[in-house]
C-alpha cells in the first residue's frame, strides 16, 4: 500500500505558474505508475496527466497539453505537476493518484480513475481572472 500527499496548490492569476507535488510513503515508489486528476466545483473528476513507473512515458489531457508537464523523481518518491500558463477554467482540487504496482500505462487506460488504486486528499488550485 502506497500513501500520498498532494502539496503546492493555491491561488495565481491567470497566466501564472505553480508546481504541484504528491509525496508517496510506504510501498517503494517506482513500482507505481501514477497519475494527476483534478475536480472542478460541480464537475466529475477528470484525468489530467499521467506517468509510468520510469518516467518514460507521459500522457496528458488534450486541455492541459502543452501547459502542463508530468514528472517524477523516483529516489525522492515524489512526483510533480508544472502548471503553466494558468487559467481560471483550470481552477478545480489536484489530486494524486498511483496504480496498484503495475507501473505501465496503456493507451486504454490511463486517463480512467479506476486504473488507479490509490489516492491523494488534493490541493486546491485557484487561478483567478
Amino acid at each position: 500500500q502506497v500513501q500520498l500527499v498532494e502539496s503546492g496548490g493555491g491561488l495565481v492569476q491567470a497566466g501564472g505558474s505553480l508546481r504541484l507535488s504528491c509525496a508517496a510513503s510506504g510501498r517503494t515508489f517506482s513500482m507505481y505508475a501514477m497519475g494527476w486528476f483534478r475536480q472542478a466545483p460541480g464537475k466529475e473528476r477528470e484525468f489530467v496527466a499521467a506517468i509510468n513507473w520510469s518516467g518514460s512515458t507521459t500522457y496528458y489531457a488534450d486541455s492541459v497539453k502543452g501547459r502542463f508537464t508530468i514528472s517524477r523523481d523516483n529516489a525522492k518518491s515524489t512526483m510533480y505537476l508544472q502548471m503553466n500558463s494558468l487559467k481560471p477554467e483550470d481552477t478545480a482540487i489536484y489530486y494524486c493518484a498511483a496504480d496498484n504496482g503495475h507501473g505501465a500505462l496503456y493507451p486504454g487506460s490511463y486517463y480512467r480513475q479506476g486504473t488507479y488504486d490509490y489516492w491523494g486528499q488534493g490541493t486546491q488550485v485557484t487561478v483567478s481572472s
